[in-house]
């Protein structure tokens, strides 16, 4: 049975896509707008919680802002305060050593028993350890021109593998193109202009952002389950291959997670707040969210063990030839739906990996470019 509704504006997604656009239309064009959202809970994979020893963690994983975009900066401003958070990462090297990541200086002396100084000496010593190869044809390949075989296999290979299922050889060249490299000993992991941790976390961040009386929000409810027959507009920023379900094309995949929660009884854990595990344990990583969220006074600390699994929430597309080629179908069954006023969008519904800042900034300019236009005609 149908749910009845009378708004004539759906969104289906409480993640960043659907809760930006839901701001942007109630605020913008002053229209009422209904959320519809499977989970419990707004904010997607961003979404966080202080659990019983008031330490706020993340359910799904660490999530870092970080961006250099002034406009997606300035917008979220508008709804958090900002904490100044400059991530790092470790990789614990088979239980012996743990070096940064990315690769920097200090990754290549402490592995490799070197005494490089400066960027010059760095860059000689990747060019004799990387493959020079133009146009990489999987992601095995782009590390080896990055990093070159030594680094790769003690780094990146396994914890490739580890984090989704299919070896390096057999992903597209997209998926490691984004593995960073510094020539100097710099171990900061990113280098935005912006780097910052909302101050009351993201789920605060995000009911203000849907504070207009004019959004609804429909939680544990599937989008199916809503008539929307008599739609003006709708969002879809779920899986694609779930709207099109019953057109007879093969479903495509993606990375899901698992995570194993615990509280221990000390003030700290590890030195920074994610350490990576390429090539020993079950996990792949250990996060620390006490260590991004600078609360203090507390004498517990949460840390999270991440795992690789098939089959529940639905995290990153999986970039093989074979899912790209099935979701380019797709994506002409979406091009096509625009004329009846559905819209596909957000990671899941373009099958593409954003990075939070990007996510914010494609529904943005989604907006702008597409959303504002289209009633500014009907005006």
């Amino acid at each position: 049975m149908k749910i009845k509704r009378k708004e004539r504006i759906f969104i289906c997604g409480a993640g960043i896509s659907g809760l930006t656009l839901a701001e942007r239309i109630s605020s913008k064009l002053e229209k009422e707008v209904l959320v519809i959202e499977k989970r419990n809970h707004i904010g997607g994979n961003c979404y966080d919680f202080y659990n019983k020893d008031g330490l706020l963690v993340p359910l799904y994983g660490p999530h870092l802002f970080h961006t250099d975009s002034l406009e997606v900066w300035n917008y979220l401003s508008k709804f958090t305060d900002w904490i100044p958070y400059k991530h790092k990462v470790r990789s614990n090297v088979d239980g012996k050593k743990i070096v940064p990541i990315p690769v920097n200086i200090t990754t290549v002396n402490e592995l490799f028993n070197k005494k490089i100084t400066n960027e010059r000496e760095m860059d000689e010593w990747l060019k004799k350890e990387t493959k020079c190869i133009q146009n990489p044809l999987n992601s095995e390949e782009v590390a080896l021109s990055l990093i070159g075989k030594r680094l790769y296999e003690l780094l990146i290979k396994n914890y490739t593998k580890k984090q989704w299922d299919i070896w390096p050889s057999e992903l597209e060249p997209e998926v490691l193109r984004r593995l960073p490299v510094k020539k100097s000993f710099d171990d900061y992991y990113f280098s935005d202009k912006y780097q910052a941790m909302p101050k009351e976390g993201y789920t605060k961040m995000f009911e203000r952002m849907i504070s207009n009386p004019k959004i609804k929000v429909l939680l544990n409810t599937d989008f199916f389950d809503v008539d929307t027959k008599n739609h003006d507009l709708i969002i879809f920023t779920g899986r694609v291959d779930s709207f099109f379900r019953n057109k007879g094309i093969e479903p495509l995949q993606y990375r899901s997670l698992k995570f194993k929660f615990e509280t221990l009884n000390k003030q700290f854990f590890q030195e920074v707040a994610v350490v990576n595990y390429p090539n020993t344990e079950r996990f792949s990583r250990i996060t620390e969210p006490k260590r991004s969220t600078n609360q203090k006074g507390y004498k517990k600390t949460t840390i999270i063990k991440e795992y690789f699994c098939w089959g529940k929430e639905p995290y990153y597309p999986i970039f093989t030839k074979e899912n790209k080629e099935k979701y380019e179908k797709y994506a002409k069954l979406a091009k096509d739906t625009e004329k009846d006023g559905i819209y596909f969008i957000g990671r899941l519904a373009q099958y593409k990996y954003f990075d939070m800042d990007d996510a914010f900034k494609n529904a943005l300019d989604f907006f702008n470019e597409r959303i504002l236009l289209k009633y500014e005609r009907k005006i």
